[in-house]
């Protein structure tokens, strides 16, 4: 009994490989998250640029309809797109918490 336990705490197999994963998981976590906050910041700067696109689309149009020769009467449809407010790119900033 005595001789296992001595083999017991002297057996070191696998500290290596264990203190190794830990440290290789470790410094894939970190790359991990970068990497994903990068996705994410990108993801929304395009979501911002189709917002943005969407905002840009000229909606005017014109509809020929008709005129009675000589009365003055018309019939047809007509409409103007104005911008908005807000509508341009890069609108979106970042803030910091703000309090309740």
């Amino acid at each position: 009994m005595n001789n296992i336990f001595t083999n017991l705490i002297n057996d070191e197999n696998g500290f290596i490989v264990s203190a190794e994963l830990i440290l290789v998981a470790t410094i894939a976590v970190l790359g991990l998250v970068v990497g994903l906050s990068e996705i994410a910041f990108n993801i929304n700067n395009e979501l911002e640029d189709v917002g943005a696109a969407f905002g840009s689309i000229n909606q005017s149009f014109y509809v020929n309809g008709i005129h009675s020769a000589g009365k003055g009467c018309k019939a047809g449809s007509s409409y103007s797109d104005e911008s908005d407010t807000c509508d341009s790119q890069y609108d979106i900033v970042g803030s910091g918490a703000l309090p309740e």
